[in-house]
């Protein structure tokens, strides 16, 4: 009962300050839009916005590791595990530049939806062919004009630790580019907000590791599918690693070694 009570609090908080902060992400892109072509202000108005929650959330403790891992003066394509709607507001957390891509679905969704559209985040809608070339579209603009892009391969939320297969579509995209691939693991949030549920689960720590760029070099070498199994390795060994960390009792690291996860040459 009382997990539910901090569970409806937390959603009636989130709901109501989304309006107020939404006003000023509004002021914000009409002072800025006209020079800032990128909408960085913007975007780190929302990086707040979004690390509100977890701030005053103290059972979801964040750790962030491997800042040096990222030159804010590169343009990435950035891949991360997927486990949790808490995912999103975790990866804002990371306070660098990039633009989303997300399902068409949300984008609806009143003040967050709202302030998405502002950002020029790019939408999706699964399984159309025409939204998916129009998503390349906007992405390849995007990354012509400085941006980052920020996805979830798996394209789902996975329903365990392990992580789903990834779909071809970030490393296509980096490719075409010829840009860096920067993967992201995320630990723990599956435990704070699983999978189809929006209950308060008690304290969960939380880990996000930024790992070491593949290289655009790299990148131009290896196939779209060869990219795809050496990110997916490296991100999966790192999830568990961090899991073993935050949850000693149940972490498990896959006993068979992975050379890929352990010797990237960049």
């Amino acid at each position: 009962m009382i997990n539910r009570i901090i569970s409806i609090s937390f959603l009636a908080f989130i709901c109501i300050s989304s309006m107020c902060l939404f006003v000023v992400a509004l002021l914000i892109w009409i002072l800025t839009v006209a020079f800032d072509r990128r909408l960085t202000l913007l975007h780190l108005f929302s990086s707040f916005w979004a690390s509100l929650y977890l701030w005053l959330m103290p059972a979801w403790s964040v750790t962030i590791k491997g800042k040096k891992n990222v030159d804010k003066n590169k343009t990435y394509v950035i891949t991360s595990n997927h486990q949790s709607l808490l995912d999103i507001l975790v990866a804002f957390r990371l306070f660098f530049h990039f633009k989303w891509v997300s399902k068409a679905e949300i984008f609806k969704l009143p003040f967050i939806g709202w302030n998405m559209r502002l950002n020029r985040y790019i939408a999706l809608r699964r399984g159309d062919k025409a939204s998916v070339q129009q998503m390349f579209d906007d992405c390849n603009k995007a990354i012509s004009q400085g941006n980052s892009i920020f996805m979830f391969p798996e394209g789902t939320r996975s329903k365990n630790r392990q992580l789903k297969s990834f779909k071809p579509g970030a490393f296509i995209l980096a490719k075409d580019n010829c840009i860096p691939i920067l993967p992201i693991a995320i630990s723990g949030t599956r435990e704070a907000l699983p999978k189809h549920s929006l209950n308060f689960h008690g304290k969960n720590p939380i880990i996000v590791e930024i790992l070491s760029e593949i290289s655009s070099e790299t990148v131009a070498q290896l196939s779209v599918e060869e990219l795809s199994n050496r990110v997916h390795s490296i991100i999966s060994r790192q999830v568990m690693i961090n899991y073993s960390i935050i949850d000693p009792d149940h972490g498990r690291i896959p006993k068979k070694d992975n050379f890929l996860a352990r010797n990237i040459e960049n």
